[in-house]
């Protein structure tokens, strides 16, 4: 079954308590979204704080996707770039598919979902996003039409003796 996507939904304690279960719940099945396994809703909380601080700002705006059951399954985070020679493209961060929907099509459609509410905001060319080396993620951000625009080596520490690149992805919304 597909999901049901909304753009700046009403954010209330359902709503939080769904996202920072969705996000701890990816990140302990291996989702690289920011913090390594094993993480509690609790520990994912205060960096759930910052992108609410965005939202609340009028900086970021919620692409959540439900599933037949209304519970959060899916979410993705737009952030205006708030240097004023970048202001033209958005930034994608937190794109996260619930393990248990994952393969069914659901990360795609967030992508469009995504990309369709970057392309209702008056003045946005481009979405960029960067994700973890080694991960798979660079292959399926490219099957969404993302090109990869950079890469810093080494950038992202994991482990100990575990670094990944950092993969910077663009995808043109007009051309």
């Amino acid at each position: 079954m597909a999901l049901t996507f909304e753009v700046d939904p009403a954010f209330d304690p359902a709503l939080r308590d769904g996202i920072t279960t969705l996000w701890a719940d990816v990140t302990n099945a291996g989702g690289a979204v920011g913090f390594l396994p094993p993480v509690t809703p609790d520990e994912i909380r205060p960096e759930l704080v910052k992108h609410l601080s965005g939202m609340v700002e009028g900086r970021t705006r919620l692409v959540v996707g439900r599933d037949e059951d209304g519970v959060v399954a899916a979410t993705a985070f737009l952030t205006h770039n708030t240097h004023r020679l970048m202001r033209h493209w958005i930034g994608l961060y937190t794109v996260m598919v619930h393990p248990r929907h994952q393969g069914k099509g659901h990360g795609r459609a967030l992508m469009v979902a995504a990309a369709d509410a970057a392309r209702a905001i008056d003045g946005i060319d481009a979405v960029r996003l960067t994700c973890r080396g080694g991960t798979g993620a660079d292959r399926f951000y490219a099957s969404c039409g993302y090109k990869e625009v950079g890469r810093v080596p080494d950038a992202i520490r994991v482990a100990e003796d575990d670094y990944r690149d950092d993969v910077i992805m663009l995808l043109p919304l007009f051309r």
